[in-house]
């Protein structure tokens, strides 16, 4: 890696020394970088919250993995939440305990509320904020890990969801204006290259529960908030906004029955992200939560609940439904009451059925009640459907080849590897299939060309060291030309020496951290060494 070694000095006993298996405090850091979203007054710095696991080992910040969470309106999942998300799932290999023995360093990095430091008055939620503001936020976090790590390992990042879009904005953002990420994989974890999914009859229906001038529904009101945050609005593939004059009434649907974005945010970003396209400099995978083989979320047109309810206000009925199969159009939710009737209806094009029940991975509508409300309780206690495609898995692939959400997966998506599930499994669920495949690309299994083998046959046996350095050796070489620099490059041991499979040089060098380069005729190795 390239480091910023005075930063490296300043902040290393802080960073880098630190116990096996212990944890940082949650850490907070500001964008250097500031982005003006549509409708802002003026642009703002991005705020991010970080937390490191340190490794089982040697308790060394070396080898850091970073997991990106994802869409999170509210902070409702902290750190603690997200790592516990991976740390505690039903699988055989624990994937944080696995990379934390193996010597890795993980770093959890969440988007909270705050305060915008570029003003100190606007408030900004983070979770659900402009993507490309939260990448800027990555960014920074990157060059201040990359100046204080101790060795040349490059990082791993895994975007969960959202994670992965504001993983894959910095990471190429980065390389657009040469600015070095040290990042050698990129894990995208169901995250929606080509767009999400909301049923567009939910929200509807929410939208009508608050803004219906008769009997407002405050429940409903945090779950409308969501929808009309800027990452919904930029990632939704169809959104309640784009059918519905608000300025001249907040609930009657208007204009085409077709799916559509929200005006002014999401062809613009999606536009701006596949021009950027992905990361050149990195190997890019992606493990998804879709079906790979065809299989649906549900039937298009099918009905999610039609149910006469006794908890609301005012006595009414909910006819809401997926949306229809292709060229189709049924109504996509009704409301009816003494006080009258609401109705907006769902259109299909001609080259697909309705993302509603496209294969993918899939969130629970039950999910929309916390057991608080007695009118959602009712909802989702009366659901026909309650599982929807949530991340089509054309999405997650980010297939270029087609617009029809049912296609299976081809040989269109960029990515260089992919673990696709048969069956649709709920979103960002970590199973024993996508741990493995996760745990494959961090070791590198999956890579067995002649220059991955070549670059990875030396290594050391320990790091930090005291009065003597381990070296493994994995080739059939073993004539070695050894050299150590400080940090303003004198060098301060050099020798040339027979290497076996694990060779112990005695050394004699003040604490500090020094640059380690080992040299055979086939292979290289240069990595940060920390001298306690």
């Amino acid at each position: 890696m390239i480091k910023n070694y005075i930063l490296g000095l300043l902040i290393l006993p802080f960073f880098v020394f630190s116990q096996a298996g212990t944890e940082s405090s949650i850490l907070t850091i500001n964008s250097t970088l500031t982005y003006q979203g549509f409708g802002e007054a003026m642009a703002h710095a991005g705020t991010a919250e970080y937390k490191i696991y340190y490794d089982n080992i040697d308790g060394v910040l070396d080898k850091p993995i970073f997991i990106l969470d994802g869409f999170d309106p509210g902070d409702s999942r902290d750190i603690t939440a997200l790592f516990n998300a991976f740390n505690n799932a039903p699988t055989t290999d624990n994937i944080v305990e696995e990379v934390r023995n193996e010597g890795y360093d993980l770093i959890i990095v969440n988007f909270p509320t705050y305060i915008s430091s570029t003003d100190n008055t606007t408030e900004i939620d983070g979770g659900a904020d402009f993507i490309q503001r939260n990448a800027f936020s990555v960014i920074a976090l990157l060059q201040l890990i990359n100046g204080m790590t101790a060795t040349s390992d490059e990082n791993v990042i895994i975007g969960a969801s959202m994670g992965g879009l504001i993983a894959r904005y910095a990471l190429r953002y980065m390389e657009q204006n040469t600015i070095t990420h040290d990042t050698r994989l990129y894990i995208s974890f169901d995250s929606p290259h080509q767009g999400a999914n909301i049923p567009i009859g939910i929200q509807y229906l929410f939208n009508y529960m608050v803004n219906n001038p008769v009997a407002p529904l405050d429940a409903f009101q945090p779950g409308l908030d969501d929808l009309n945050s800027a990452a919904a609005k930029q990632m939704l593939v169809d959104h309640y906004l784009a059918h519905i004059d608000i300025g001249t009434d907040p609930i009657a649907q208007t204009g085409s029955n077709l799916p559509s974005g929200a005006p002014n945010f999401r062809d613009a970003f999606q536009t701006e992200l596949d021009n950027m396209g992905f990361p050149q400099n990195v190997r890019n995978v992606a493990m998804i939560n879709g079906s790979g083989t065809g299989t649906t979320s549900g039937s298009a047109g099918a009905n999610v609940i039609n149910h006469s309810f006794t908890t609301t206000p005012i006595a009414i009925t909910i006819n809401l439904n997926f949306a229809p199969a292709a060229t189709q159009t049924n109504i996509a939710v009704s409301v009816s009451s003494i006080l009258g009737n609401y109705s907006t209806n769902a259109e299909s094009p001609t080259f697909t059925d309705g993302v509603d029940s496209a294969p993918g991975g899939t969130t629970n509508l039950s999910t929309l009640s916390d057991g608080s409300d007695p009118s959602l309780n009712e909802f989702v206690n009366n659901l026909n459907q309650t599982a929807y495609c949530f991340i089509p898995t054309v999405s997650s692939l980010a297939m270029s080849s087609t617009n029809n959400w049912n296609t299976l997966p081809d040989n269109s998506t960029p990515f260089d590897n992919t673990y696709i599930p048969d069956n649709n499994e709920e979103h960002v669920l970590v199973t024993n299939g996508n741990v493995a495949f996760a745990l494959a690309e961090i070791r590198e299994e999956s890579l067995s060309s002649s220059d991955f083998n070549k670059s990875h046959t030396i290594s050391l046996g320990l790091n930090p060291i005291e009065n003597s350095m381990v070296l493994l050796n994995k080739s059939q070489q073993t004539q070695a030309q050894i050299s150590i620099a400080d940090i303003t490059g004198k060098v301060v041991f050099q020798n040339t020496m027979e290497l076996k499979k694990r060779t112990n040089i005695p050394l004699s060098l003040s604490s500090g951290l020094y640059l380690l380069d080992v040299e055979t005729k086939t292979a290289s190795f240069k990595t940060k060494l920390v001298v306690k």
